[in-house]
């Protein structure tokens, strides 16, 4: 007991000392560590309402408990097998082209020997990053519209936006370029590290462009690219609603209606806040599963994983 009171005291003695010296970094955490307990931790308390009958009236405090009610309801409906379905296709199709794109982009750029150049393309595929959600929506619409600008050069008279097989297409395309060169950034920045000298070498041996890439570049990036997907991994069941909101409608709900759009509608224009707590709930332990999941896999394969 004396060990370990004594331990205490001297980590707690570190910890002052340390926050005394650094005073202006713990500062600055205040205001991060004061977000994620206002916005993410303390609305946690409320998850319980999807175990009640929630009334505004009575407030969560005064609703009935109805246990796993909402839970049934769901589990058992005609949405939870579409919703599932809808969910998953977009977030591994957005996986699949979108999580290597910036890694090749981020290749490419390096490749480029004119600084000049590399600047250019770099601001340019930054650029749509800064542009909101709502005006690449408003940018799909007139250019995908049927007299719009692709219907004219194809020729053709389709109304993309009323065609449930074109929904993921643009909808992953549309991501892709708006954010394929603000994901690259992190990865130009671990190739910045590479050790030209590894360069150097390979080319005195005969290795050309593509085979520095391959036996060099890319085992490099590998943690980075490891850390990347774990975190993707993670988020594939929390595919943003906002988007999906401003391209769909009521014909292709059968391929565009997700779980997070669910949640808005029962939630918010329904009213219906305990069913819809209910699927959320369920929406965030099955991203928990898939996180840990995708953490050992990646530790098993490479031996790299976030904890």
């Amino acid at each position: 007991m004396a060990k370990k009171a004594g331990k205490q005291k001297s980590v707690t003695a570190v910890l002052v000392k340390d926050v005394k010296k650094n005073k202006g970094i713990y500062l600055m955490l205040v205001p991060v560590v004061a977000y994620f307990l206002i916005f993410h931790y303390i609305p946690m308390l409320s998850a319980q309402i999807a175990f009640k009958d929630f009334s505004i009236a009575k407030g969560i405090g005064g609703s009935p408990w109805v246990g796993l009610k909402h839970f049934k309801t769901y589990f058992g409906s005609y949405y939870f097998g579409r919703l599932i379905r809808n969910t998953l296709l977009l977030s591994l199709e957005n996986i699949l082209f979108g999580f290597p794109a910036p890694i090749i982009l981020a290749i490419l750029i390096n490749e480029i020997q004119h600084t000049g150049f590399k600047r250019v393309v770099q601001t340019v595929t930054y650029l749509p990053h800064f542009i909101s959600v709502v005006i690449v929506c408003a940018l799909l619409r007139n250019f995908f519209a049927v007299d719009g600008l692709i219907n004219q050069i194809l020729g053709t008279k389709i109304n993309f936006f009323m065609d449930s097989h074109a929904f993921r297409p643009l909808y992953i395309g549309s991501g892709i370029w708006q954010e394929i060169g603000w994901g690259s950034i992190v990865y130009l920045s671990a190739i910045t590290s590479i050790d030209s000298q590894l360069y150097e070498a390979a080319a005195i041996d005969g290795a050309g462009r593509f085979k520095r890439i391959l036996y060099i570049t890319l085992p490099c990036l590998a943690t980075t690219i490891t850390v990347m997907f774990i975190m993707r991994v993670g988020k594939m069941m929390t595919v943003g609603a906002d988007k999906v909101l401003l391209m769909y409608s009521e014909s292709i709900y059968e391929t565009a209606d997700i779980i997070s759009t669910f949640v808005y509608r029962k939630g918010l224009l329904e009213s219906n806040f305990s069913y819809s707590a209910a699927v959320d709930l369920v929406n965030s332990v099955v991203n928990c599963v898939l996180l840990v999941g995708a953490n050992k896999l990646c530790k098993k394969l490479d031996g790299n994983g976030l904890w």
